[in-house]
């Protein structure tokens, strides 16, 4: 036995609880290293970073205006500045118009969905965790607008609004407004399973408000759970625009991807073969949303211990 191991003996302490990490550490270790082994949270994330990077990128790089124009009309694309998605109709920059259009879609799609979420953890939390007369309420409200179809509560809304306040940002607040339903109804199931733990408890008896129980205990526990909620929702409001949009209810002081093929359709680029005009908006309406999918189904396998493959 060395002097250090005698020292650490003599003085009461347990060597190898030194080196040993806590259960939380060890639990970040294991979600890490079963994402790195995880191939759809790895093909996800690169398709998404990969149009994060246009989007955010892409209008700095090429600064042109999206409905200037800068050439032919009909021009395929090529290599030239101005032209590395062709032109439209009108010979403006397709290209400009994808990169404006991707930030514009993933702004729609990260403020409807981020406000979805936050209402729907606030009802879910408060019914669940209250209970009683209060939870019934809440009920009732999240049940009528479950059985209220979404889309169409969007499209009167949208036909009408005056054109100035169909912007993006108000597409966006409109669908947080109403896509949050199904959320509060799963946040609220968590939550009312989650009450009646020992730790919540121990709260209770401990003095905590009813507010700082739901923040600092019960939802750090759902983590994981709401994380996936706010996927969900961002998908889901990218798809509600790009449908808005498609049918001619979308911004009128912007470009999105659904805008554009709206375009495209409306000045028959389908019917004459013009497809650099709606393929790149179409396939990065795809893959924006299927890779936020398939980051879900990938974060499930890796956040549930059970679904994880080895």
């Amino acid at each position: 036995m060395t002097a250090a191991t005698q020292s650490t003996t003599t003085d009461g302490a347990d060597p190898s609880a030194v080196a040993t990490p806590g259960p939380a550490k060890r639990a970040r270790g294991d979600v890490l290293f079963f994402a790195l082994r995880s191939k759809k949270f790895l093909i996800s994330v690169s398709i998404l970073t990969v149009l994060a990077l246009v989007a955010i990128f892409g209008p700095i790089i090429d600064s042109t205006d999206p409905y200037a124009q800068l050439g032919f009309p009909f021009q395929p694309p090529s290599g030239d500045p101005g032209s590395l998605f062709g032109t439209d109709y009108f010979g403006n920059d397709v290209f400009a118009q994808f990169a404006n259009g991707l930030r514009a879609t993933f702004f729609v799609g990260f403020l409807g969905g981020g406000l979805g979420a936050l209402i729907g953890m606030v009802v879910g939390f408060v019914g669940g965790y209250i209970g009683g007369w209060v939870d019934e309420v809440l009920a009732v409200f999240t049940n009528i607008l479950l059985v209220i179809p979404t889309l169409a509560v969007l499209l009167v809304i949208a036909s009408y609004l005056p054109s100035e306040l169909r912007g993006v940002p108000f597409e966006a607040i409109f669908i947080g407004l109403t896509s949050w339903p199904w959320a509060a109804r799963a946040i609220r199931a968590q939550t009312f399973s989650l009450r009646s733990r020992d730790f919540v408890d121990l709260a209770k008896l401990s003095g905590r408000r009813s507010w700082k129980i739901i923040a600092f205990e019960i939802a750090p526990n759902m983590s994981s759970y709401l994380f996936l909620t706010f996927i969900l929702l961002f998908g889901g409001a990218i798809l509600i625009g790009a449908s808005l949009d498609f049918i001619g209810l979308g911004p009128h002081d912007g470009i999105t991807l659904g805008l554009m093929m709206y375009n495209a359709v409306a000045w028959g680029a389908l019917t004459l073969g013009w497809w650099w005009w709606f393929i790149p908006p179409g396939i990065g309406i795809m893959a924006a949303v299927g890779s936020l999918y398939v980051m879900n189904v990938g974060l499930d396998e890796i956040f549930n211990p059970k679904l994880r493959e080895m």
